[in-house]
């Protein structure tokens, strides 16, 4: 710590993302991390690590970046570095909009606002996919002119399907009854209303209709980059999700992932991210096909994931890499890091409580092994921190536990594949 200069992060959003970003932080520098919103959510409550601003409407554009003029006023004279992480998809689109802006004043790890806009929307990425040959689901996309003009949208595919919005941003605006993350249709009564709910209530953008592959949720695997601002992809983290959330709002957060070490993905990857002259953080959710024995990708979020508290659980501290890039300047002679090589430094990271992993995780040997990580005390979640206890955030902690376990026995059954 005394030989890094000093700098301020400023994380955007007040989800389990910023806690496990601001813990990271706080592992290596011990110092609470400023972080900006439009409402308070849980997992930033009682917490002595995330000193939060709330702003109402700061989620959004023109409040959002009427906001960031004013803050950057504040920074404006401070000689340390100041990086800004957006921790959403959201506030991952506004700094890369206004980067141009902001960049005098704020470090902004991202990639310029055109290519994340062909990145974040999945049709563009498939094409984007096609391009530099990386597998995904044989997919059809359904616009609302489609809905509009066919008293039934052809489907190519034989059910169950998977259904998806191409534009996750402005799915967040969009409420209905049975509105999910993303859908397992199982028929033809199901696929129609699930669209005609979705354009009725506001959505205007496409669908993406997948074939669905085949599989639970251990099929799924997740990965987690940093490419610095030369465009060299320096710390690749692979994971393997044991569960996922069932509750309709939540479906594809994962809950319980194993590190895994897989070389012909992290070259894959790391060959596509360089190619487009990538920077920041990148995360990749993909599903193995037993059917051609491949992993295929669903997407790339252009920020870290949720679930990412992985990586710095298993020792590739998150917040370290844009300090050693944009703060020490050290990063670009340091070789790739390829993560999890060294099973015996294995560590299960859990989003549940381990009641609800030993109850709802498929019976096979990666829950074997992730039962003996347990036994031997080798786990942790993200919001459950030692250094950050206090009684408020305890009964908080066990308020969401609890909450968790009625959602899995709630939801589970119907959503399971």
């Amino acid at each position: 710590m005394q030989e890094t200069p000093k700098f301020t992060p400023i994380l955007l959003g007040s989800d389990f993302n910023v806690y496990g970003m601001a813990r990271s932080f706080y592992k290596l520098y011990h110092q609470p991390v400023k972080a900006i919103a439009s409402i308070q959510l849980a997992p930033t409550r009682y917490t002595k690590i995330v000193d939060l601003e709330l702003i109402p409407g700061f989620a959004e554009d023109p409040i959002w970046i009427d906001s960031m003029r004013k803050i950057k006023e504040r920074y404006r004279d401070h000689k340390e570095p100041v990086i800004l992480i957006g921790c959403g998809d959201g506030y991952a689109e506004l700094i890369a909009k206004h980067k141009d802006e902001l960049s005098d004043v704020f470090v902004c790890p991202y990639i310029d606002y055109d290519m994340l806009k062909h990145l974040n929307n999945k049709e563009r990425f498939y094409e984007v996919c096609d391009k530099y040959k990386l597998p995904y689901p044989a997919t059809r996309t359904i616009s609302k002119a489609d809905h509009e003009n066919q008293d039934q949208v052809e489907q190519p595919f034989d059910y169950p399907v998977a259904l998806k919005p191409a534009n996750s941003v402005e799915w967040l605006d969009v409420h209905f009854e049975g509105r999910k993350k993303a859908f397992r249709i199982q028929s033809r009564e199901e696929f129609d209303k699930v669209l005609n709910a979705a354009y009725s209530n506001g959505y205007k953008s496409d669908f993406i209709l997948q074939d669905f592959i085949p599989g639970d949720d251990s099929n799924m695997r997740v990965l987690n980059a940093y490419v610095d601002q030369h465009h060299h992809v320096k710390m690749m983290c692979l994971g393997h999700p044991l569960l996922e959330d069932p509750a309709p709002s939540a479906i594809g957060n994962y809950v319980a992932i194993l590190p895994e070490y897989n070389e012909k993905i992290y070259k894959q990857i790391q060959d596509f991210l360089e190619k487009i002259k990538f920077t920041g953080y990148a995360n990749f959710d993909m599903k193995y096909d037993s059917r051609d024995d491949t992993f295929k990708l669903f997407e790339i979020n252009l920020r870290q994931g949720r679930s990412s508290f992985f990586v710095t659980l298993n020792g590739y501290n998150l917040a370290d890499w844009v300090v050693k890039d944009y703060v020490k300047q050290d990063l670009v002679d340091q070789p790739t890091v390829y993560g999890n090589k060294d099973e015996s430094k294995h560590a299960l990271w859990l989003g549940v409580p381990v009641k609800v992993f030993k109850k709802y995780a498929r019976e096979n040997a990666d829950k074997d092994h992730a039962l003996e990580l347990i036994r031997a005390g080798r786990y942790g979640t993200t919001y459950h921190y030692s250094e950050d206890m206090n009684l408020k955030r305890w009964a908080l902690i066990k308020w969401m536990n609890h909450n968790y376990t009625k959602n899995f026995d709630r939801y589970f059954a119907e959503n399971k594949g």
